[in-house]
């Protein structure tokens, strides 16, 4: 939601800060990987015939993999970043999946569970880094306690997403309107003052139900409510426009490296 930058106070200087600038790319990208992870999952699990178990597996192992080496790099490294999202993503709308498909638990409980989880996260993070900045991703706590809050924001806006747009009935399509709505909504509270660091994460929960309804969206059958594009092509076509932005922010964080903080 924002485009300022800051200039760390942490003791480890010699840390870049670890999150892409907060720009219109980072949001695209961010919606891609959701629809990403939301169509992704489905396509490895019943289309690809690797069942839910398999693909649960496979997919926390490549994010372990994934996340080991973000943690590794001392700057914001576009692939490394973006790949740990994706696969974040992934695994969120997993965990969602096994909760409400394997054991039962209804979404309005999920929801509300992931809330809470997602509220002590911050809390926790507050009381011990005194920042929930994005702006300032400087140290490896800070890190680990970023990338534990995005897993919940994914677990929750899937399940979010769920209740609204098949418990509560809402739809795909005007799932897509309401949480877009929502984004719109967040954005121009930050346009008018609204505090930074919340309307981003406001923003960061929000669009997780709006990727996953527009995931569906496209690739449910027409008898469902949706355009039936399939997961195949929806996943291919996403991630394909994913790797070209990411590919671009590659070149252009290649071409522009310098000690100083961005955002």
């Amino acid at each position: 939601m924002s485009t300022l930058t800051s200039t760390s106070t942490s003791s480890t200087a010699q840390w870049l800060n670890k999150v892409p600038q907060v720009t219109l790319a980072f949001w695209v990208i961010k919606i891609l990987s959701t629809t990403v992870g939301e169509t992704g999952a489905d396509y490895l699990a019943v289309d690809a015939g690797l069942g839910h178990g398999v693909t649960r597996v496979m997919m926390a192992v490549l994010l372990a993999i994934a996340l080991f080496n973000q943690l590794r790099t001392r700057r914001y490294t576009p692939w490394a970043y973006w790949l740990t999202v994706v696969l974040v993503s992934i695994v969120g709308t997993q965990i969602t999946d096994l909760l409400t498909d394997g054991l039962g638990v209804s979404l309005t409980v999920s929801t509300c569970a992931f809330a809470v989880l997602l509220a002590a996260i911050y809390a926790t993070w507050f009381r011990v880094e005194r920042s929930l900045s994005m702006h300032d991703i400087v140290s490896r706590r800070r890190e680990l306690f970023y990338w534990l809050a995005i897993l919940c924001t994914f677990a929750l806006g899937t399940a979010a997403g769920d209740l609204a747009t098949e418990a509560v009935g809402l739809g795909f399509a005007w799932g897509v309107v309401s949480f877009g709505t929502l984004i719109l909504i967040t954005y121009a509270a930050w346009r008018l003052g609204g505090n930074a660091v919340l309307t981003f994460w406001i923003g960061y929960i929000l669009t997780r139900p709006f990727g996953a309804a527009l995931g569906d969206l496209l690739t449910q059958a027409r008898s469902d409510g949706g355009l039936g594009m399939g997961t195949m092509w929806t996943s291919a076509l996403f991630l394909s426009v994913i790797v070209m932005l990411v590919a671009l922010a590659q070149v252009g964080a290649g071409s522009s490296r310098s000690p100083r903080v961005s955002e």
